[in-house]
């Protein structure tokens, strides 16, 4: 972890046996939370903080957009692509063959191929980033966009179209809402990881009196540890870092300094 915060939080150094991850459950039994729960000996459980509701079609139609004046979609997560797909067969609209996707990641674009053949559409595909897709944006002004998301979601892609005066169309799609987690209020962890803001603001629905005390937070992402810190609480564990790109790098980085006998 940083050495920033294992300097300012050095009496909040202390071993850590448990994680809570806010997010399902890897269907990898061999995934990277599994082998850092065997090679330090840790309990690491999974929860969702936040659930997806889809949009019905007599929402969207309220919308009054139409996907066929759009040329290109912009994709920004797997959520996007089913419930765009989703929207487009219960509203009888089928996808034209010559319609253009921009997608932020390769994991995304190739997620495509569940609805698409891939081999047959233009797909246009970022490294990682929304700032990788805006710069493939940029050279191709000219298309309609329309941008299917959730009723929470990054100012950076809209603003950037908004700037620029593109043709474009911000379809909300799905809803991004705070889980139940009412069978969590006695159960305590040393480490709660979150991916979101949506998480820690799921955090605070459930438990509006929630004292952090001595569980750790970790964050991954500047605006999700902006989400700590503006919710009044201490932010122990930041991901990515140069040399820990992943939540679970970061959380053993920070375990090996503090699991020490």
């Amino acid at each position: 972890m940083s050495e920033e915060l294992l300097t300012e939080n050095k009496a909040r150094l202390k071993k850590v046996s448990s994680i809570l991850v806010s997010q399902p459950k890897p269907s990898d039994d061999k995934s990277p939370y599994a082998q850092l729960a065997e090679k330090y000996k840790l309990k690491i459980d999974f929860r969702p903080f936040i659930q997806i509701d889809p949009v019905d079609v007599k929402e969207f139609r309220k919308q009054k957009i139409d996907i066929l004046a759009h040329t290109a979609v912009i994709f920004t997560s797997r959520n996007a692509v089913d419930h765009f797909f989703r929207l487009a067969t219960e509203s009888k609209v089928e996808i034209p063959s010559d319609m253009k996707y921009f997608c932020i990641s390769e994991q995304t674009a190739n997620y495509l191929q569940k609805y698409i053949v891939i081999r047959k559409r233009k797909i246009f595909t970022g490294l990682r980033t929304a700032e990788d897709l805006i710069e493939i944006l940029k050279k191709h002004s000219k298309e309609k966009y329309i941008f299917p998301c959730s009723n929470i979601r990054k100012e950076d892609i809209p603003d950037f179209l908004k700037d620029n005066n593109y043709e474009y169309s911000e379809a909300i799609i799905y809803k991004t809402v705070a889980s139940d987690l009412s069978d969590l209020d006695d159960v305590k962890y040393d480490i709660i990881a979150f991916f979101s803001p949506s998480g820690i603001n799921s955090l605070l629905v459930n438990f509006p009196n929630f004292e952090q005390n001595e569980t750790r937070i970790a964050a991954f992402g500047p605006t999700t540890s902006k989400a700590v810190t503006d919710a009044g609480m201490v932010l122990d564990i930041q991901a990515p870092l140069p040399n820990a790109p992943s939540m679970t790098g970061a959380l053993e980085l920070y375990i090996k300094a503090v699991n020490k006998a």
